[in-house]
């Protein structure tokens, strides 16, 4: 019953918020419709008793209102649909963006690595399409137990035992309830494997896997193991929804008993005189009604459950993206306290961005992708950073981003902690361009300005930013310039190359307005070296004026020597740790992994 309110209020709450006075009216309609339902059942006992007593006139008025009622019954219901469902697709958007906000709109990453997290997300979801059945279940649920007021009143009024009708349907109400619990488990128990399913479906019908999946002759195999997923996904599912039936069947079946005892006494007392003809209809009629009730009660109840499933599932969503101010909770207390006031972030750097014992470790990991790591990058310097595969550079970028917190240590952005500054405000002072870059299927304008969302509607910043990437290639080809469609993800659009969408993510990159930490992450991974020359000359043009007139600092991952040779500081990062630190130079007079790395590198190209 905790869910059936807990759903009740949570949705009540949203339809009160988005058309409270289209809500009254469809409260009103259904109340009157569900009223005339127990309304009938009088009428037909006075036509009983009327036409049995030969009274042709009254009996005539009886059949007039017993029409009148049964039409008031199908209309109202049918006016009331008109209010409430613009009321349900209203609360369905609201529903999707608080989604996509809760999902997107924290500034940090820690929540979105929990595989609960985005099985929770898949499950809400799939759930919203329901909102507006659960808002109706609500309304009706509220019209039915005002009948059932009524429908008790008049039972009671021909025989106190008949009161005893109403409390038979506790039982169909309490096994459906345990019906509804039996599918929801079996539902999150089969979550992951849904959204594995989901997957598969995604790479058999997407452009950029579809293609070489087909060369390689895998699609066949994805198309096989989606339906093995949907299989074992049926299996476990239909087997909790036959045990469900059978536990609703079970209840209705008790019911039913109960409601022929019902009919059973009326007979009985219409034998023996002490109850009329009419008494008989109206409680063979009002026994329908309470079936229908119960039946109707246990669908609804079922829904709000649903929905109050719902509810929960995204209050516990909201739960993990505010978590993400915090450490995870398998990890040591980072030095400063996450309560300290919060303060702008500076509008350039005087001193730089230093790491004073930073260590970092993902929900669940046996061990720290990072551990003590301590150093400076002054304020207009260039820094690289080296090492093999999980050595840790993606995570200490996503560190100095701002997309995760340290679990040791701090990180202090011209001697102020990062935590203290106020949420958001340094990721809009981050410009950054990771190897795995968003292809952003819109229109050309958006796709790019969407790095500057206050310059999304200007033409001016979107220009200089696509020039500064080297982009203005991609700009000839897109039919509609600026206002054409990228992608085929949801229309007819320009296909782009992966270097296209790369210069577009460089110049969503470059539009961002003054940046203290500039970011490329393994950008270079997949492109020639002309390609490379190319993208960090586009780079260079934003970065080297930022680094003069704002002290920007440029971080930078590569796995090309060529590339980092150019920075004033690289990093070597081995297991976590900083194993070495210099200039290109220096670091190739010590004679260690960094030299090591580099003459590898260099043997492998001769």
């Amino acid at each position: 019953m905790s869910l059936v309110l807990h759903a009740v209020r949570w949705l009540g709450g949203l339809a009160l918020r988005d058309g409270g006075r289209r809500l009254a009216v469809a409260v009103l309609l259904l109340l009157l419709g569900h009223l005339a339902t127990p309304g009938t059942a009088l009428a037909l006992r006075g036509l009983t008793d009327e036409a049995l007593a030969g009274h042709g006139g009254a009996a005539v008025a009886a059949a007039l209102a017993t029409a009148g009622l049964l039409l008031a019954e199908l209309m109202l219901g049918h006016f009331a649909h008109l209010s409430y469902f613009e009321v349900g697709e209203q609360m369905e958007s609201r529903l999707h963006r608080e989604l996509a906000q809760v999902s997107n709109g924290v500034p940090g990453l820690a929540h979105a690595d929990r595989p609960e997290f985005a099985d929770t997300v898949t499950l809400v979801r799939d759930e919203l399409a329901g909102t507006r059945a659960a808002l109706e279940a609500l309304l009706h649920f509220l019209g039915l137990a005002v009948q059932a007021v009524v429908t008790t009143v008049l039972l009671g009024s021909i025989d106190p035992y008949l009161l005893l009708l109403p409390l038979a349907a506790v039982v169909p109400v309490w096994l459906g309830r345990r019906a509804q619990a039996l599918t929801d488990a079996a539902r999150e128990a089969t979550a992951e494997r849904l959204r594995y399913g989901h997957h598969l479906l995604g790479l058999a019908t997407t452009a950029r896997s579809v293609t070489e999946l087909r060369l390689l002759g895998g699609g066949p195999e994805v198309v096989r193991e989606h339906a093995a997923s949907w299989r074992e996904t049926s299996r476990v599912l239909t087997r909790a929804e036959a045990k469900a039936a059978a536990l609703r069947a079970l209840g209705q079946l008790c019911f039913a008993a109960a409601y022929g005892g019902a009919v059973l006494l009326v007979v009985a007392r219409a034998a023996d005189g002490t109850a009329g003809l009419g008494d008989v209809v109206l409680v063979i009629a009002l026994a329908v009604q309470v079936a229908t009730q119960v039946s109707g009660a246990v669908a609804q109840s079922g829904l709000l459950q649903g929905a109050g499933r719902t509810a929960h599932r995204l209050e516990q969503l909201h739960a993990w993206s505010r978590a993400d101010e915090d450490p995870p909770a398998n990890a040591p207390r980072a030095t400063a306290p996450a309560a300290t006031p919060t303060v702008p972030a500076p509008r350039r750097l005087d001193h730089g961005i230093r790491l004073e014992g930073v260590g970092f470790r993902y929900p669940g990991a046996d061990r720290p992708a990072l551990s003590g790591v301590d150093l400076l990058i002054p304020a207009g310097a260039t820094l690289a950073l080296v090492g093999e595969n999980g050595a840790g550079k993606s995570t200490l970028v996503k560190l100095l981003c701002g997309l995760y917190r340290p679990t040791e240590g701090r990180i202090l952005v011209d001697g102020t902690d990062l935590r203290r500054l106020a949420p958001g405000e340094w990721n809009a002072r981050v410009a950054p361009l990771f190897q795995d870059f968003a292809r952003v299927e819109l229109l050309l304008r958006e796709s790019v300005g969407i790095g500057a969302v206050d310059a999304l509607g200007e033409e001016a910043p979107v220009r200089a930013a696509l020039a500064a990437a080297g982009a203005d290639a991609v700009l000839d080809s897109v039919p509609g310039g600026l206002d054409g469609l990228l992608g085929r993800g949801y229309g007819d659009g320009a296909e782009l190359s992966g270097g296209q969408w790369q210069s577009l993510g460089l110049a969503r990159c470059l539009i961002r307005r003054d940046p203290l930490l500039m970011v490329l992450d393994e950008p270079a991974a997949a492109l020639d070296a002309g390609a490379e020359y190319r993208l960090f000359r586009g780079f260079d043009r934003t970065a080297e004026p930022a680094a003069r007139t704002r002290g920007a600092v440029t971080l930078f991952t590569s796995h090309r020597f060529s590339t980092v040779r150019r920075a004033d500081l690289i990093v070597v990062l081995e297991n976590g740790t900083v194993r070495e630190r210099g200039g290109h130079d220096e670091l190739m007079a010590q004679d260690g992994p960094y030299r090591e790395l580099v003459e590898l590198q260099a043997r492998g190209y001769s």
